[in-house]
């Protein structure tokens, strides 16, 4: 089977679950979630070989199992730290591959670098000053998380500057949406009730893990 197979095959089921999700239907989020990403990691797995294929497939792991456990979040707090945990690992590794990734261009931009910069700081200060009041004993937690996903965004920026075209783009818009996922995401548990806050957060999350596994293989593909 071609990862190209694959990866439409993830498209498709994604566009299921969230239908699924937004009407609400209960029950098959715990036996179509799970299935998500193995579709993803295995158009890794059958592409070709590559230095930083397993930093990626490592990186979904993690994800994999982050979405696992937040399944159980109705189980106790505890669930949503240990997934908080498991993507916390994510992000890093995230920012491993991104710091490995082969260079192709040189930007000398230093306008266009100070500007992103800027921007990724002050969403980092936009979230922690509005969500910190409300954080309780999550504080430190959530800090460090909000700390390690900037710092992947940074990394993905930076990436972008210097990666082939359009590769570049791909990794970069995912890594925006990814954080965007997240940021629903805390918004919604300490902030403020979302409605239908389960499909903004799938959907912004399923399509940044696509567009960061299509704009990785597309970065290093030999073709």
């Amino acid at each position: 089977m071609q990862p190209s197979l694959l990866l439409k095959t993830f498209i498709g089921f994604t566009i299921i679950y969230l239908a699924i999700q937004f009407l609400n239907l209960e029950g098959f989020d715990i036996y179509m979630k799970p299935i998500l990403l193995p579709i993803l990691m295995g158009a890794i797995i059958l592409s070709e070989s590559f230095s930083t294929k397993k930093i990626l497939l490592t990186a979904l792991t993690f994800s994999w199992i982050g979405d696992i456990i937040l399944l159980f979040t109705d189980r106790g707090e505890l669930y949503f730290i240990f997934g908080l945990v498991a993507f916390l690992i994510s992000h890093l590794v995230y920012i491993a591959l991104f710091s490995k990734q082969q260079n192709t261009r040189t930007n000398d931009n230093k306008a266009l670098f100070l500007i992103g910069v800027l921007a990724i700081l002050a969403y980092f200060v936009f979230m922690i000053d509005t969500l910190f009041p409300k954080l309780g004993p999550l504080k430190i937690p959530v800090l460090v998380y909000a700390i390690v996903i900037t710092t992947m965004l940074f990394f993905a920026f930076k990436g972008s500057l210097k990666w082939a075209i359009p590769a570049n783009n791909y990794i970069l818009i995912g890594a925006i949406i990814f954080v965007s996922s997240d940021s629903i995401l805390a918004f919604n548990k300490f902030y403020a009730p979302i409605e239908h806050a389960s499909f903004y957060i799938m959907a912004t999350y399923c399509l940044a893990q696509y567009l960061i596994v299509a704009g990785i293989l597309k970065l290093n593909s030999k073709v």
